[in-house]
């Protein structure tokens, strides 16, 4: 596996190192959704050549939208039809791993450790924070930088950002890759490209509200760093299944609801309020999040960027910039590449649903 931190914190943009002309494709294997975006690196940029996404459920016997659990075969076979369908035309790949399979957390090291010696002190302290055998994982590790903006831990200790991602995740994965006929040189989790994708040279504190089907990733950045990852376990699948209880309606005509009307309501005033019923709960705890960051760093959250399919609903933005005190946007991940004039509304609109992909499509253009 290739190291799950290398070059993402504090160099999400550099000169691209590929060949020019070389394409390069993003894949996001998402659990109601896969997303690919195809690159080009073009005079020193990043040219946008294709992208698209299929729905996982159709491949699961269910409706649009619905989280799914498809064994290796299946998303193989979903990613071949996605490729041909967005057409594709290389095989070198990167793959996102969920953060759902992996665990990503800060460890503080004492002062007197030597950097060299990590490697056989990480797992020891690892073990604190990890439900299963540390053999059953892969590990990777960053230290923080001190910086004079940046603390360290307390009492003078080193930190240290940890991530451990199930060895049977990349197991189905590459395996995945190897029936689509994709060459993936390297598995990156999901939460750092998203960060590469929708971050530009912030310096303050930022937090991502990454929304997506099942789960709503929380990160809080400052200075280029992790400093805060928290996942609540819900998402816009559980909007749909409120609407669905709600209103005895099939799933997939509370999905289209949903997607049609979101917040504004439609012709069911009920509709907002159905909807709020989920995205409370997620504000709540992001709210908690970002209270226990600032009175543990004394800092302040300056902006808020929304990313993942879930925060496109209609009305969503103004939903958030309700709840939270900082300024909020919604991310747009192709403001990174270069694309037609004429698609830029197009991308604009769809950006946050394809941060991961592109995220990991820049990674692979800088390897």
């Amino acid at each position: 596996m290739g190291n799950p931190l290398q070059n993402i914190i504090g160099k999400f943009q550099g000169m691209f190192k590929g060949a020019p002309g070389t394409s390069v494709v993003g894949i996001d294997i998402g659990s109601s959704a896969i997303k690919v975006v195809q690159l080009k690196k073009k005079g020193g940029k990043a040219l946008l050549e294709t992208y698209g996404a299929i729905s996982l459920g159709p491949y699961a016997g269910t409706d649009l939208g619905t989280v799914t659990n498809l064994s290796a075969e299946k998303i193989s076979s979903a990613l071949k039809d996605l490729l041909k369908e967005s057409t594709v035309t290389t095989t070198d790949a990167a793959l996102s791993i969920p953060s759902s399979a992996s665990l990503i957390f800060m460890v503080d090291i004492p002062p007197q450790v030597e950097e060299k010696d990590y490697p056989s002190i990480i797992p020891i302290e690892a073990r604190k924070y990890i439900p299963v055998p540390i053999s059953e994982v892969s590990l990777d590790w960053w230290a923080v930088p001190k910086r004079e903006d940046i603390e360290g831990g307390g009492d003078g200790k080193n930190q240290v950002l940890v991530v451990a991602i199930q060895n049977d995740i990349i197991t189905k994965y590459r395996e995945v890759a190897k029936s689509a006929d994709i060459n993936s040189t390297f598995y990156e989790i999901e939460v750092f490209s998203a960060i590469r994708a929708n971050f530009g040279h912030e310096l303050s504190s930022v937090l991502l509200f990454d929304m997506g089907a099942s789960k709503t990733k929380l990160t809080i950045m400052d200075y280029g760093v992790v400093r805060t990852f928290h996942t609540v376990s819900r998402g816009s699948q559980d909007i749909s299944n409120s609407i669905s209880a709600s209103l005895s309606i099939p799933f997939a005509s509370a999905e289209q609801m949903k997607r049609d009307f979101g917040l504004a309501g439609g012709s069911d005033p009920k509709l907002p309020e159905l909807i709020r019923l989920s995205t409370d709960f997620i504000f709540s705890e992001a709210n908690s999040v970002v209270l226990n960051y600032e009175k543990k760093y004394n800092k302040t959250i300056s902006k808020v960027i929304l990313s993942g399919g879930g925060v496109l609903m209609k009305g969503f933005l103004d939903l958030a910039k309700a709840n939270f005190k900082s300024e909020v946007v919604e991310g747009n991940p192709f403001d990174k590449v270069v694309a037609p004039a004429f698609l830029e509304p197009v991308l604009a609109s769809a950006g946050p649903e394809f941060g991961v992909a592109l995220g990991l499509a820049l990674r692979k253009l800088e390897s």
